[in-house]
């Protein structure tokens, strides 16, 4: 069984990462000193589920762990900065930091490393996420010890539960749009006036219009979905917004 930690200091270690093509050493004391922060700690960048759903659902709820007194979201994984510069790229995690624990120094410390030699992997981190108040570890989930991957416990919606189980989650919008479609660029203006946070996905690029009619069963674009449920187009969307 993992060790739960709450109540000890996280281990005092120096993270060795590039940024703007340049050397710099973070330490532990810069990361949690007076800050209250998420750590989530996964077995390695660009795996599955730490690709589709661990890091994403952090990133997306990150506004509302900011709006409950979470100064910062760190993810910790057994990796060399150049692979977690280029994850952090790959996801568009703008609201993650991605530290390097390249020697497993912090993870060792935190009796969290584990051998994966059978998959190649060599040490790597069990999955897990901690609020850190100060230094000092409040809350863990680790997950539980079993063969596999399991992902129960140390996800966003879990730790957001612990810290405020009345949070509300914001809205979000989806847009289908084509190149050069005038009404589309209307929504988009519409949304951003709004304030409205939304992804955009082109037919075309990212969609073909077959997926456009299976997804929202609509041939024209734009289509706009409101945390999941269908506006419509862009007329749709301004009566909408002037309800």
């Amino acid at each position: 069984m993992f060790e739960n930690r709450e109540g000890q200091q996280v281990p005092e270690t120096t993270f060795r990462v590039r940024e703007n093509n340049e050397w710099v050493s973070i330490t532990t004391h810069e990361l949690f000193t007076n800050k209250t922060v998420i750590v989530f700690s996964l077995p390695g960048a660009f795996t599955p589920t730490c690709s589709s759903s661990h890091l994403p659902r952090y990133n997306e709820l990150a506004d509302v762990f900011k709006a409950n007194g979470v100064d910062s979201i760190v993810c910790v994984s057994v990796n060399d900065t150049f692979v977690m510069n280029a994850w952090a790229e790959d996801q568009q995690s703008e609201n993650i930091r991605l530290i390097p624990d390249g020697n497993g120094e912090f993870t060792e410390g935190m009796g969290m490393l584990v051998d994966k030699a059978e998959l190649g992997f060599g040490a790597r981190s069990w999955r897990y996420s901690m609020l850190v108040k100060d230094g000092v570890v409040e809350k863990m989930f680790i997950e539980p010890n079993k063969p596999g991957d399991p992902f129960e416990v140390s996800d966003a919606d879990t730790m957001l539960n612990y810290i405020n189980p009345q949070a509300e989650e914001p809205e979000f919008y989806t847009l289908f749009s084509k190149p050069g479609c005038p009404h589309c660029a209307r929504a988009k203006v519409l949304l951003t006036e709004k304030g409205a946070k939304y992804e955009e996905i082109q037919v075309g690029s990212d969609a073909s219009s077959r997926s456009l009619r299976a997804v929202t069963g609509a041939d024209t674009v734009p289509q706009v979905f409101r945390s999941g449920v269908r506006i419509g187009g862009a007329d749709d969307l301004e009566a909408f917004f002037a309800q």
